[in-house]
């Protein structure tokens, strides 16, 4: 008897799975016996225990009938064509559909994990804050209420960051117009809901983040892009029709790095408010600045009409910690609170516990000066590396905030770009196209290089791999 086990979980489990399959193949007909245990036990080289317990498991679901003195016997499902049906995918939702037709996305984190990997959107991870987070933690654990918590946030989390905002981000918010959320991607997806009917337009900075592409497109949403230079969205190329929703981070645009200018956030305001639409404001590394003053957050021009601000602790503190917020407009504070609380009734309020003790003890401020001085020794020392090992070959978009940067190469194609990334792989270098982020490639290849999960040692090897492996690629062209 050909049953093929998966090799997952117990082996009565993976027997009992192969009979259900064969079950509902139709292979054994209804009524007919399932070969005795002792048998079936000799026939697989297994033990008679495993097969009872997988005649066990098909009785439970009533797939097999046992009885005393007779054996087990296959349950009568019906027709084959009738059990076919009750196989059958049902026709997936439109959602469903197009998040199937996006396929899997094609950003740079990868499987493998080179020694020297140049990856974008890692954090900075400093052991000293995991030993204060664990006794935040552990502290919180004890002093929280083990009920649901409230679906907008612990209240004392929530005026933890508007203190933190007025003083950091330039604008003024109440606790009840923050709504606590499981980071960006959730809050992306709440504001979709709230905001966008299918066929909807939204419109997303070019080059972009992906995953907000996905999002939309998966939505439903008609998405537009429309083009960034030194000073940001270019609002002239704005869509004439009104559009419902406008994707931004003017404060550090990803993956590009450049801050909108006061002129281009005045004009993106007012051409809102002409068309009554809504401003998603990503305000990404907005924490990290190096040489450079703050920006004040786009919200802070608008006065909580129009932008929806969205910030997270993915960056700041660490990404499996799922906790970011929104500061709502007055007009969807009731609507996004609703839309969270259907989506997964609030966070964990153990963690939002700790984080807000965390935040108000200043040690959250502390922690991000710390990390901030230590991003920018790492900055420096990619800059330098790039510049003894690469300089020649290489045109850099320089930025002064965030944890990368784009390298670009003007005497390249992307077929050999491509063989740069094959040859630092195979030397244990990773390294990332930023071309991907764009909706048309730009007419020069680039990498998007971050600097936040090497040391300054490493950094340092890792820019010499990369300048042995650019010096190969040109002589052998």
């Amino acid at each position: 008897m050909d049953l093929g086990l998966d090799g997952q979980g117990a082996l009565y489990e993976q027997l009992a799975r192969a009979l259900k399959g064969a079950i509902l193949a139709g292979r054994f007909a209804a009524g007919s016996h399932l070969p005795a245990t002792r048998e079936l036990a000799r026939m697989l080289g297994l033990s008679r225990n495993t097969v009872l317990g997988a005649y066990e498991l098909l009785c439970a679901e009533q797939l097999a009938v046992a009885r005393g003195g007779s054996g087990t016997r296959v349950a009568d499902l019906g027709p084959p064509h009738a059990r076919a049906a009750r196989l059958a995918t049902t026709r997936p939702s439109r959602y469903a559909a197009r998040a199937r037709r996006l396929g899997a996305p094609t950003l740079g984190v990868t499987l493998a994990r080179p020694r020297y990997n140049l990856q974008y959107g890692v954090p900075l991870l400093n052991p000293r804050l995991f030993n204060s987070w664990r006794i935040k933690l552990a502290a919180a654990a004890l002093r929280t209420p083990p009920g649901y918590p409230p679906a907008a946030g612990l209240s004392a989390l929530r005026a933890a960051i508007c203190d933190y905002l007025a003083r950091r981000r330039g604008f003024v918010c109440a606790p009840e117009d923050v709504v606590i959320v499981g980071g960006t991607q959730q809050a992306l997806t709440l504001v979709a809901r709230v905001v966008l009917d299918e066929g909807d337009t939204a419109v997303l900075e070019d080059p972009y983040y992906q995953y907000a592409m996905r999002a939309l497109v998966a939505h439903g949403a008609r998405v537009v892009t429309v083009p960034t230079d030194r000073d940001g969205l270019v609002t002239e190329q704005l869509p004439a029709r009104p559009v419902r929703l406008v994707l931004v981070s003017p404060s550090h645009q990803f993956p590009s790095g450049v801050v909108m200018s006061l002129k281009r956030r005045i004009e993106l305001l007012q051409a809102t408010a002409r068309h009554n639409s809504w401003i998603f404001e990503d305000d990404y590394d907005g924490e990290f600045r190096y040489g450079a003053r703050p920006i004040a957050a786009l919200r802070s021009l608008d006065g909580g009409e129009r932008v929806i601000y969205v910030g997270t602790f993915s960056k700041s503190m660490f990404p499996s910690l799922r906790l970011g917020y929104i500061v709502c407009p007055r007009g969807l504070r009731e609507d996004l609170l609703t839309a969270k609380h259907l989506d997964d009734g609030g966070c964990p309020a153990i963690d939002q516990a700790a984080l807000a003790a965390f935040m108000q003890g200043r040690q959250f401020e502390k922690h991000l000066r710390e990390s901030a001085a230590e991003l920018n020794r790492r900055r420096c020392a990619l800059l330098e590396g790039l510049a003894r090992w690469v300089g020649p070959h290489i045109e850099m978009s320089e930025s002064q905030a965030g944890m990368h940067v784009i390298v670009w190469f003007p005497r390249l194609n992307y077929a050999q770009l491509e063989r740069l990334i094959q040859l630092g792989a195979a030397r244990g270098l990773g390294l990332h196209a930023v071309h991907p982020h764009y909706r048309i490639p730009p007419p020069r290849p680039g990498l998007l290089v971050g600097f936040a999960g090497l040391s300054c040692a490493e950094i340092a090897t890792a820019t010499e791999i990369l300048g042995r492996c650019v010096s190969e690629l040109v002589q052998g062209a």
